[in-house]
């Protein structure tokens, strides 16, 4: 059975708009670290926003894909240590 365009779109934006809540950027303020967890998390709350607009201008591809980018770019500062996370559940692969 192929996948649900709309129901996986809904749940990429959830997970990408959790993983933002749930992310502390841990390097000192003021260092070039911090400066690379800004970057990062601007990155995906830029795409959070673009996925948000996709979606409500019945773009559900664009939507999905711009979700999943986030998330990419949450998962992979969370995996070189720019972000404190929760090693359980399901936001990211550390």
């Amino acid at each position: 059975m192929p996948a649900d365009l709309h129901e996986k779109m809904d749940r990429y934006e959830a997970l990408l708009a959790e993983a933002l809540d749930a992310a502390e950027p841990v390097a000192p303020e003021g260092t070039p670290l911090a400066e690379s967890a800004a970057e990062y998390e601007e990155m995906a709350r830029s795409y959070l926003e673009d996925g948000r607009h996709f979606r409500d201008n019945d773009d559900p591809v664009n939507a999905l894909a711009s979700f999943s980018y986030g998330h990419a770019w949450m998962d992979a500062g969370a995996r070189i240590g720019l972000f404190s996370v929760p090693e359980e559940g399901h936001l990211f692969t550390v």
